[in-house]
């Protein structure tokens, strides 16, 4: 048998804790469905980055899952490995991107992926309450909030209230896909400063946060 990887190794050994205590496809404890696998949180973010690679390779696996008992077993409880500050763009659709099904990440979306008081708030629930091991920043290609926020054009209603919350990250650049990087970057970086309970589970070893770019055409996440 070849050596597993880290990820392969950590979903090898949850599905035989799972079979050794009689619990197969349906992967029931105490009668609820088991959503959080004991991750770290650099385990956590190998299994977001595993997922993509299944997503791109169009060989999903989240579509197996028996959604009655997954949606049965999280009425009461929720316990997702991860979550995602998420543009609010249709073309990201983010569970499938990362190949995972109900009670899985926990998703904040906004357009510009940004970080607001709302957004850090409903984070840190997804840190302080349900234990997620990671959170992924996550800009994508030929977003449309970025490339409105570079152009600082008049725009109706109120969305250019979302420009002021990109432009620390944009500054002078002319260029969108290294713009919507920045953007990502600034904005977890802002999410570690802004929130004590964010960077005191950092300190502590018990989350990581990334930034991440998903590009449209190829269906690929990388970190940046």
């Amino acid at each position: 048998m070849s050596e597993l990887t880290g990820v392969e190794w950590t979903r090898r050994q949850f599905v035989t804790a799972l079979a050794a205590a009689g619990l197969t496809g349906s992967t029931m404890v105490a009668g609820r469905a088991v959503a959080q696998t004991p991750l770290d949180p650099d385990e956590a973010v190998r299994e977001l980055m595993a997922g993509n690679g299944r997503f791109v390779a169009g060989k999903l696996s989240s579509f197996d899952h028996d959604l009655e008992i997954l949606k049965a077993g999280t009425v009461e409880k929720q316990e997702p490995f991860a979550a995602v500050l998420s543009c609010a763009d249709s073309r990201v659709p983010v569970e499938l991107v990362f190949d995972q099904s109900i009670g899985h990440l926990f998703v904040a979306r906004v357009a510009g992926n940004m970080v607001t008081p709302e957004m850090i708030g409903s984070l840190e629930y997804g840190v302080a309450v349900l234990g997620v091991k990671a959170i992924l920043v996550l800009g994508h290609a030929k977003c449309g909030a970025v490339s409105a926020a570079m152009k600082g054009q008049e725009v109706p209603g109120q969305i250019s209230v979302l420009y002021q919350h990109m432009m620390p990250a944009i500054g002078n650049e002319h260029d969108v896909t290294a713009a919507v990087k920045a953007n990502a970057r600034f904005q977890a970086q802002l999410l570690g400063e802004s929130s004590t309970v964010v960077a005191k589970a950092v300190k502590d070893g018990a989350l990581k946060v990334v930034a991440g770019y998903y590009d449209l055409a190829s269906g690929r996440v990388m970190l940046v």
